[in-house]
């Protein structure tokens, strides 16, 4: 069967792939699935760099805007709502543009990895989840440590959801889910791909995140946090943890300062992109676009169309 084209731009926080997927879905009749952990969310604008309606160019985007902040949002349904996202796309005899820096994400969705269900029992996650609940999140962590060295190296230290999926897995399979990941992720993938990661130099990178960070507090960053946890979404919620919010939830709670808040924020953030670096390096055929080598967003895109069109995928 032939396989179906697929294009992926990923590339660390900040790096600028929001306008040049816009520019490349325009130029070659794709439509965007944001792989984004927060950018799903509605009300959660400012601190997700949420692409807007005027930078979409009449560009059909998929999966932003689309849950509630008190909704769970995790790889197993990204893959669910890509795949449908997809469907609608080929549907319209159009490429799908997969855009966003959450790596893991775009990894489930172009290897159709398969996330094995537990066996029915959650006794074991029960058990977790009261140890994070009574404030022993660093102790799941070193556990994690032990069993499963590799996914602790992937794995924040907080998202303490991620860290329980993973000893349970180990608990219940006796293998470590880096494991079985991997054996996933060395399945051919069922689509005639491209994968693009777009990077920047270092400094100008972190120079970039921390200039965005100054803006989103300037654009209201603290009252969208405010009016989140006014509706009543608890610290603990998926959509609280993503960076930006966690920080500024942490300041209402009284545990930072302002000025400290935003400190950890743009530490975190540039801690974050080069994690989102490390993991592009690990995968397969990728191919990487260096702002600082290109010579402007008009060589990156050529070079994009190049290599699309040497693979066949795209209408152009």
């Amino acid at each position: 069967m032939e396989k179906r084209p697929l294009i992926i731009l990923s590339g660390p926080t900040a790096v600028g792939k929001t306008k040049l997927s816009v520019r490349l879905a325009r130029e070659i009749g794709a439509e965007i699935i944001s792989a984004d952990s927060v950018q799903v969310y509605r009300h959660m604008d400012i601190g997700s760099a949420k692409v807007t309606p005027e930078e979409m160019e009449g560009v059909p985007h998929y999966l932003v805007d689309v849950l509630e902040p008190e909704e769970e949002f995790n790889v197993v349904r990204f893959q669910q709502m890509a795949k449908a996202a997809m469907r609608e796309i080929y549907a319209k005899g159009k490429t799908p543009l997969i855009v966003g820096g959450t790596g893991f994400y775009i990894q489930a969705l172009l290897y159709d990895i398969n996330f094995a269900e537990n066996d029915g029992d959650t006794s074991c996650r029960k058990m977790l989840e009261a140890k994070a609940a009574a404030g022993e999140g660093e102790a799941l962590y070193r556990m994690l440590q032990d069993c499963d060295p590799r996914s602790a190296e992937q794995i924040h230290p907080n998202n303490l959801k991620r860290i329980i999926r993973a000893l349970e897995f180990y608990h219940q399979t006796g293998q470590r889910i880096s494991e079985h990941n991997e054996e996933e992720r060395q399945k051919d993938s069922p689509y005639n791909y491209a994968y693009f990661v777009l990077t920047d130099e270092r400094s100008r990178l972190y120079e970039r995140i921390d200039r965005r960070v100054d803006q989103m507090m300037e654009q209201g960053l603290l009252e969208e946090v405010k009016a989140l946890r006014d509706r009543g979404v608890p610290g603990s919620s998926t959509a609280m943890q993503g960076i930006g919010y966690k920080e500024l939830y942490a300041y209402l709670e009284g545990e930072y300062t302002l000025e400290e808040a935003v400190r950890v924020i743009k530490r975190d953030t540039r801690h974050f992109a080069k994690r989102q670096i490390t993991w592009f390096k690990r995968e397969r055929e990728v191919i990487w676009l260096d702002r600082s080598a290109a010579g402007g967003e008009e060589r990156i895109l050529e070079t994009i169309k190049d290599h699309l069109r040497r693979k066949n995928i795209s209408n152009q």
